[in-house]
């Protein structure tokens, strides 16, 4: 059990990590929508591509978090993100010391 143990956690580090990266990436990109930077820019470019489907789901599932032209998806996505690692993550890691 100490094997499926130390796997789970090891999942539950990775996923927690991959979160955290991707949480600063909707900040970021949140944070540079209001600069308006160059679109060609390959920084830019890329932010837009990791983020852009994830705020369209979130705008297209919560209309009301596009209004008066504020967007509040980063928002949504950040607190979803917030949510998951406070639940599931911290479950793994939990559920894995349970194993030992």
């Amino acid at each position: 059990m100490i094997v499926v143990s130390n796997a789970l956690s090891a999942a539950a580090t990775v996923l927690g990590s991959l979160l955290n990266i991707y949480f600063w990436i909707v900040i970021i990109a949140a944070v540079l929508s209001w600069v308006k930077p160059d679109p060609y820019n390959p920084v830019v470019r890329a932010l837009r591509l990791l983020t852009e489907p994830v705020f369209y789901r979130v705008r297209k599932w919560l209309p009301f978090t596009y209004m008066s032209g504020l967007d509040f998806s980063p928002v949504v996505v950040l607190l979803a993100i917030e949510l998951v690692n406070s639940i599931v993550i911290a479950s793994m890691y939990q559920y894995a010391l349970g194993l030992r």
